[in-house]
């Protein structure tokens, strides 16, 4: 014979907080928001820096580190092997071309939000239904005008 397990009282609580909609729309927009920065990061690191570091003649914005302790290398790759303590001017330059497309496509995605709400707003929104005891009345008059 099974045992009855009571379920906790909270667990109803849970699941009526997960349930909501704003719960479940920060869900989709952080997986969302998640697959958007690989391919902002790809973007960054495979398009947009070759082109940047092309017109700056051959520049290779990930190798651009300064090194404070350790031997000096010529790649950052190989600075991180053999230990120095480097500042990474040049990863950190991608993050802040990242951020600001990131920025960019935030931006135009909210503008065409608001541009949408704004044009829902405009639409004429249908009168609200007369109260149910306007409407009995209204009935009752009928009824009454027919006799």
């Amino acid at each position: 014979m099974p045992i009855p397990l009571k379920r906790p009282s909270w667990v109803q609580d849970f699941q009526a907080f997960i349930m909501r909609g704003n719960v479940v729309d920060l869900a989709v927009g952080i997986i969302i928001g998640a697959a958007f920065t690989g391919i902002v990061a790809s973007l960054v690191k495979d398009l947009f820096n070759p082109l940047i570091g092309l017109l700056l003649g051959g520049i290779d914005f990930s190798n651009i580190f300064i090194t404070l302790k350790g031997p000096h290398v010529a790649t950052l790759e190989a600075a991180k092997a053999a230990g120095a303590v480097t500042l990474n001017v040049g990863v950190f330059i991608n993050a802040v071309i990242q951020f600001l497309i990131v920025a960019f496509a935030v931006f135009w995605l909210v503008k065409g939000l608001s541009v949408l709400q704004r044009k829902q707003a405009e639409e004429p929104a249908a009168p609200p239904p007369p109260p149910r005891s306007e409407t009995l009345l209204e009935e009752i008059r009928d009824l009454l005008a027919k006799h």
